[in-house]
């Protein structure tokens, strides 16, 4: 997830989103142009690996971005409102990660701060059942931007108090709540989750497997890099996988500086049985040829 100047952001695609999804499938998306674009299904091993697509991620109106993801291998589609959920499903595919409401500051108000727990817990407790009657598995939510008089300490008992609460709830109900880590150097600035020492502290103060991380492998690299190591050692802490080219949060292609191929290789010998959602801004010509070359990279 992240807000940057060089194109379209994930806070303001949402408005965009929420238009495409009342237009439905009154707008056919042309299929031309690669083999991503021309209907045919590329041949792609089974892979270890569950990959899905972040919906701010294409401007096509869902039920054709369904459609497509299909034909190139995705299993899902990340980061979706609840009034999406059911056109997902239809489409045979899974919704790999949910939001628990709509808000514009809903990066901004997380769990570090006791003043917004009220709204965050009744925000969670709505949409729980919503999700295990979808059979959609995660919900998203932040740790919030730090805050004057709250210490890094504190946040993190001020996360562990918030989260313990509404854990049982998740698990009686079998969703997994995904705290997402974000970097405050480029994108997120003041944004407190911003280290994976702080994220795993939390989740080693709640001990539930129903509160994970989501480990944002782009906002990672630019905060910390060592990116392999750190999922190694702290993959029973995981629920979930963002990626994103670095620089600029294209393509994870040869024209940024990881190998994600390696990521999803690692990833996939710990047997993480979760979802990788790919969550870059193509910069190519044809998004959808650069969406199935992300599951190509990241079949393993």
């Amino acid at each position: 997830m992240t807000d940057h100047s060089l194109g379209l952001s994930r806070r303001a695609a949402l408005g965009r989103i929420a238009a495409l999804a009342v237009l439905g499938a009154a707008s056919p998306l042309a299929f031309a142009g690669t083999t991503a674009g021309n209907g045919v299904s590329p041949t792609l091993p089974a892979g270890r690996l569950r990959q899905s697509l972040s919906r701010w991620t294409s401007d096509a109106p869902l039920p054709d971005l369904c459609k497509r993801l299909k034909t190139i291998g995705f299993a899902g589609v990340d980061l979706l409102h609840t009034d999406e959920w059911s056109v997902v499903s239809d489409h045979g595919l899974a919704v790999s990660m949910g939001y628990p409401s709509r808000r514009d500051n809903f990066i901004a108000m997380g769990f570090n701060d006791p003043a917004n727990h009220a709204v965050l817990l009744k925000e969670l407790e709505t949409t729980i059942p919503l999700a295990k009657q979808a059979g959609v598995n995660n919900l998203i939510t932040m740790f919030g931007n730090r805050k004057n008089g709250i210490d890094e300490q504190q946040a993190i008992a001020n996360c562990v108090a918030g989260l313990s609460k509404i854990a049982p709830y998740a698990a009686e109900n079998g969703i997994t709540l995904c705290v997402e880590l974000l970097n405050s150097k480029v994108d997120h600035h003041g944004y407190q989750g911003d280290s994976t020492a702080f994220g795993v502290a939390v989740m080693k103060g709640i001990n539930s497997p129903h509160v994970k991380l989501l480990y944002d492998i782009y906002h990672m690299q630019i905060m910390e890099g060592d990116v392999i190591r750190t999922i190694r050692d702290n993959i029973a802490w995981i629920g979930h996988f963002h990626t994103g080219g670095v620089p600029g949060r294209h393509e994870i292609d040869g024209t940024q500086e990881l190998n994600y191929h390696a990521v999803a290789k690692a990833i996939a010998d710990l047997n993480y049985n979760g979802f990788i959602a790919h969550e870059f801004e193509p910069a190519g010509p044809d998004p959808f040829a650069s969406f199935a070359d992300a599951v190509r990279i990241c079949t393993v």
